[in-house]
């Protein structure tokens, strides 16, 4: 039947019944066709009505590229880690994007590129890292995967073999260059260094014996402190010595025992500290010669005198009526940044230069000779290299303030106390040029080594570690009376800062004790022996106990150590590490033994007889409770210095080989904690100053990663002087294994010295210290070693010169992982 002309029934959709005007299935294959090239059918047609990117038709510009992210692999912390990828697009050129979709967070480099990189971050076990690498094109965008699987940090470097080479040895994939060598300019008024021995003007120039040394960020322009910046910063170094033939023409001159005022101001402006602007650039580190920051501080720099020994009568000089000024730093051995921006020089072995009469006891009190000779300054001392000899064409007093002798009516009229101006941690702005350092007299007059710092928490009052670096001296620790306060990290006046937690507090001592405990000793006025009633040296006050610190130590006592040196601590657990460099037999005899300076024996070079304990050792402690704040701790002793060759009971105790065997421990850090160097199982660095195994190897750095206190146990030793024996009971650590390898050998008749990073670990700053400083045979014309010119030249001939040099991973990278 119909309706309407409609036929009635069923209908699967034949019949059209749209009468709009728009286009039809044959018109859109037809349009798309004009602009297209689309061949094939069916294939075709679909592609032209939905889109479809059809790869296996005859051209397909507008399909998203094809991605690769490459392979996935395994890494170890520290390393740099490239992402290969690729992609290709039919149209050209694709825009490229790597993301970083899980896993612990790292910063790519290059991430816009094919190929992108990163630092594999510190882990405590296997972790993947996954990425992804996103190619957009015309034809829209496409991506692909890939998984980095990052394994707990480790040593991964060949161990340098022992040598006496004239160059500095690194491993296979490092490379080294020179910096910063004495007599380099500081300011574009002095000219180039000649080396021949007539250069003058070092207060603007590098120093000789680079030392200690530490490296403070700057921003990419301008003077503001950046910490986090591993491209420009400032590198403080201390200049603690000098090898006094090499600054003349034919070496030193004198007449009639008095020194030439031109020579002796070029020995003493080539002491104290540098402070030198450094950048990365095209081609590598260099210094900045015209930087405003530059500065040199030598011992004729004027200091101000701050803590409780400020203004005491034992302080006051000719200079210093008042005793709240002094002039100068010297003999700068080690030091310690400060958390708040600072350089902690310290000065070690500044008694030698004085210079007191053959009778002058006889105008000193029987406390002051007391004092005088606990601190090695005696009677008749000469001053090393007689610059109060020297009479000043314009008078003045800069070289009368090297004779101790007392000559006036009281100290106000000569410089009988001078030498208690001496032998402090000094607080230097390397921000500020014009600021004036600050002699911190609570932590302690000593031979100070090195001023390291605690780790420091919110509202716990922190700690600086120090040892007294000679035979049978003492380990120290001052703790600040105000607890930490993370608002000052940043602080604008950071020497305020440092009046702050460095002014007022409480020095101690430690105490050693043979069952691996151990006690620190408060050195405080009217505690115990600290008083005016002590028969050996009666104390006035507190600024008498700390200008008389070895004395004080004595009283209460502490132990006596085998020659401490540097300290490091653990970033990641508080640890703390001290270098026993090493004693011989007159120091410590075979009976002087103890469980902290265990071992007693001989260890001949050539047919010399080396007694005592000549290869050192490093002790380490865990504060109680895991705080500086901490009044007793746990030790034990990590490594033992000793020749692989040698009796592996009693001497080389802690197993070491040919890939790791070491004498004389002096410098010791720990790689920061802004890389994985410093996280989870931080680097410690060693270095060598050596004297016992020099016939073998010139002296080195190490690498470890060591263990905890007490990981190993209780041991008994067996010492011998060759004629008596004697048992000694220690607590020894774990054998460090592989887990402690040579890094570098120095060239010859060198102390490796000094070592810092840039935040990222990527940088290594190290101080070569007096190369060819023992042998004079043949100077002028000849040298022991002719480094750093012998470095790239194998041929050179060239007067030796401290300096510092950079190191670098070839392929990038955390150094030492």
């Amino acid at each position: 039947m119909s309706d309407g002309g409609l036929t009635a029934g069923y209908s699967d959709g034949e019949l059209d019944t749209n009468v709009s005007d728009n286009p039809t299935i044959g018109d859109v294959v037809a349009a798309r066709f004009s602009r297209r090239s689309l061949l094939g059918g069916m294939s075709a047609t679909a592609a032209a009505i939905f889109g479809l990117p059809l790869a296996a038709c005859g051209s397909d510009g507008d399909a998203p590229p094809t991605v690769n992210a490459g392979q996935s692999i395994s890494v170890s912390a520290g390393k740099n880690v490239t992402l290969n990828g690729s992609a290709t697009a039919k149209d050209g050129a694709a825009n490229l994007a790597w993301t970083q979709t899980s896993g612990p967070a790292v910063t790519l480099s290059n991430a816009s590129t094919a190929v992108a990189t990163f630092i594999a971050p510190a882990v405590t076990a296997a972790t993947p890292l996954a990425f992804k690498l996103t190619a957009t094109g015309a034809g829209g965008a496409a991506s692909a995967d890939t998984t980095v699987t990052v394994e707990p940090s480790k040593l991964d470097f060949q161990a340098v073999a022992k040598n006496q080479n004239d160059v500095v040895t690194v491993p296979a994939g490092y490379s080294v260059t020179v910096l910063y060598r004495l007599g380099d300019p500081i300011n574009t008024a002095t000219p180039a260094y000649a080396n021949n021995g007539a250069d003058t003007g070092f207060a603007g120039r590098a120093g000789d014996h680079h030392d200690g040394m530490a490296y403070f960020g700057l921003a990419a322009t301008g003077n503001a402190r950046d910490d986090n910046s591993s491209a420009r910063g400032l590198l403080v170094m201390n200049h603690e010595n000098i090898t006094q033939r090499y600054l003349h023409p034919n070496g030193a001159t004198s007449t009639g025992g008095v020194r030439p005022e031109a020579e002796a101001i070029k020995e003493i402006e080539a002491h104290g500290v540098s402070m030198i602007e450094v950048a990365r650039g095209g081609s590598g580190w260099a210094y900045a010669p015209g930087s405003a920051l530059n500065r040199r501080i030598t011992p004729n720099t004027p200091m101000t005198l701050a803590g409780p020994a400020a203004g005491s009568a034992l302080l006051r000089t000719a200079f210093s009526p008042n005793a709240t000024q002094g002039r100068g730093t010297i003999n700068n051995c080690a030091a310690g940044p400060s958390y708040w921006g600072t350089y902690l020089t310290c000065e070690e072995n500044w008694a030698g230069y004085f210079r007191r009469s053959a009778t002058d006891n006889a105008a000193r009190t029987a406390k002051e000779v007391t004092a005088l000779s606990r601190y090695g300054i005696a009677q008749g001392a000469g001053g090393n290299y007689g610059w109060a000899s020297v009479t000043p064409a314009a008078g003045g007093t800069l070289f009368a303030k090297w004779n101790a002798s007392a000559t006036a009516a009281d100290a106000t009229g000569d410089f009988r106390n001078e030498p208690n101006q001496y032998g402090w941690v000094v607080e230097i702005d390397p921000y500020d040029p014009a600021s004036t350092p600050r002699k911190r007299t609570a932590l302690g007059r000593m031979g100070h080594e090195n001023a390291q710092p605690s780790i420091f928490r919110a509202g716990v009052r922190p700690a600086f570690y120090m040892g007294d670096d000679a035979r049978n001296e003492y380990f120290y620790k001052f703790v600040s009376n105000t607890p930490w306060a993370e608002a000052d990290r940043n602080a604008a006046d950071r020497l305020a800062v440092g009046d702050k937690y460095l002014n007022a507090g409480t020095l101690y001592v430690a105490r050693f004790d043979a069952n691996g405990t151990g006690t620190w000793l408060p050195l405080v006025f009217g505690q115990g022996p600290l008083t005016g009633a002590n028969a050996v040296y009666p104390f006035a006050d507190q600024a008498d106990v700390l200008v008389n610190t070895r004395l004080a130590a004595d009283a209460v006592g502490a132990t006596k150590m085998d020659r401490p040196e540097w300290v490091a601590v653990n970033w990641k657990n508080g640890e703390v590490y001290l270098t026993l460099t090493n004693t011989n037999s007159t120091s410590r005899p075979l009976a002087g033994t103890d469980a902290a300076n265990p071992r007693f024996y001989n260890d001949p070079k050539g047919a010399t007889a080396q007694r005592g304990n000549p290869n050192g050792h490093i002790i380490r402690l865990r504060e109680t409770g895991d705080t500086p704040e901490a009044a007793s701790f746990t030790w034990d002793i990590y490594a033992f210095g000793a020749g692989a060759d040698l009796d592996a009971t009693n001497i080389n105790i802690s197993g070491l080989d040919a890939s790791n065997d070491f004498s004389s421990p002096d410098g010791l850090w720990f790689s920061r904690p802004t890389n994985p160097g410093g996280q989870v199982n931080p680097l410690l660095w060693i270095q060598t100053d050596d004297g016992a195994y020099t016939d073998v190897t010139n002296c080195m750095m190490l690498a470890a990663m060591p263990g905890v206190v007490g990981d190993g146990g209780t041991r008994t030793i067996s010492n011998t002087d060759g004629t008596t024996s004697r048992s000694q009971q220690t607590i020894v650590g774990r054998a460090p294994g592989t887990n402690l390898r040579r890094f570098l050998v120095g060239p010859k008749e060198c102390e490796i010295t000094g070592i810092d990073t840039t935040p990222d670990g990527q940088t290594m700053f190290v101080n070569i210290q007096h190369p060819g400083e023992d042998t004079s045979t043949g100077f002028p014309n000849t040298f022991p070693s002719n480094w750093p010119a012998s470095q790239t030249s194998a041929t050179a001939v060239s007067r030796p010169r401290s300096s510092t040099i950079v190191i670098t991973k070839d392929a990038g990278g955390v150094i030492g992982l």
